[in-house]
């Protein structure tokens, strides 16, 4: 099984590069399978590689689950 999570994109650098914000996270990350990617789209991350462009409707209802998610772990005893 493999996780890939929403993220959007905040700066585009060279070489098919860009910087992602995680929850607050930056990271750099390749776009080289979505070269099309623009600035403040959200992609789909996977280890370091963008594997898709998502809808950004889509990401916050991922991104909201992952928080409930988390949330919910938090509170488990």
């Amino acid at each position: 099984m493999c996780l890939a999570i929403p993220a959007r994109v905040v700066q585009l650098r060279d070489h098919q590069i860009a910087v992602v914000d995680l929850g607050g996270i930056r990271k750099e990350i390749s776009l080289a399978l979505v070269p099309e990617a623009q600035l403040d789209d959200y992609v789909i991350v996977h280890v370091g590689y963008a594997l898709g462009l998502i809808d950004p409707e889509e990401a916050q209802r991922t991104l909201d689950m992952f928080a409930e998610l988390n949330q919910a772990q938090a509170q488990t005893p």
